[in-house]
């Protein structure tokens, strides 16, 4: 597949998916609370959608490690799962460690993006947990410069996570983004640096931390899209879709 890099006048045309994919996750935090479904959180992102005239980016997503069509326009991951959580009848509880995962296409253009909060009353361990995930996402966007490359992105990740003495796992990482949600090239969140596709102005990306407090090993629930922890830790993810430039990278999906 081949690289795409974007024009100036291109990443003014995406910047209107970015801030809307922003103001979702805004709204889903703040509708996140004890008692609430998680189908309901799938209902709102469902209705701003619609209301937007924006296109969801995974209700009909079906690739070829899920059981796919999705069928959903959100991920809702709960405390041990941490990825690709598949919205289904869960009134959640306090203390629950949500993500929320939300990718849309708006006039052509995709952003994608993942919060980690928690519900009601947090422990430390989850704060430290989440807070990892955040400050790896933001030395990853700091490094994301022309004269990089994305093993630098991937090496940031690695040596914050590592530094915070967790273990990572780069079955599933960022991704290239544009027309499509997942494009060339692969971001790991753990890698050599100095090693990869060289950042240049115009590549867009989207760079996604994700962590399990004792494991990096996953497991797939048998609704064939939820991956949980294989041993039943708690997991975070932070993601955003940036921009390279000549100077600073741009956040597309920055929340207020």
């Amino acid at each position: 597949m081949a690289i795409e890099l974007l024009t100036p006048a291109q990443l003014d045309e995406m910047r209107p998916a970015g801030r809307f994919v922003g103001e979702v996750l805004t709204a889903l935090t703040e509708a996140a609370d004890v008692g609430v479904d998680l189908l309901d959180l799938n209902d709102l992102a469902h209705q701003m959608i619609k209301d937007r005239g924006a296109e969801s980016c995974y209700i009909d997503y079906a690739p070829s490690f899920g059981r796919g069509p999705f069928g959903k326009v959100l991920c809702t991951s709960v405390n041990d799962a941490v990825l690709h959580g598949l919205p289904h009848p869960y009134k959640l509880k306090d203390g629950d460690l949500l993500s929320l995962d939300f990718a849309v296409s708006v006039d052509g253009w995709v952003s994608d993006s993942a919060v980690s909060v928690v519900v009601g009353t947090p422990t430390d361990d989850d704060l430290r947990l989440i807070d990892t995930t955040q400050r790896a996402l933001a030395a990853a966007i700091e490094i994301a410069r022309p004269g990089k490359k994305i093993g630098d992105i991937g090496h940031a990740i690695g040596q914050i996570a590592r530094e915070a003495g967790y273990t990572v796992n780069t079955q599933f990482g960022g991704h290239g983004v544009g027309r499509t949600m997942h494009g060339d090239p692969h971001v790991p969140n753990d890698a050599r640096p100095g090693r990869g596709f060289p950042l240049k102005p115009g590549l867009v990306i989207a760079i996604e931390p994700w962590l399990l407090t004792s494991t990096d090993e996953i497991v797939m629930d048998p609704d064939g899209w939820t991956i949980r922890s294989a041993d039943g830790s708690r997991g975070a993810h932070s993601e955003h879709t940036i921009a390279i430039t000549d100077g600073d990278p741009i956040i597309m999906t920055a929340r207020d």
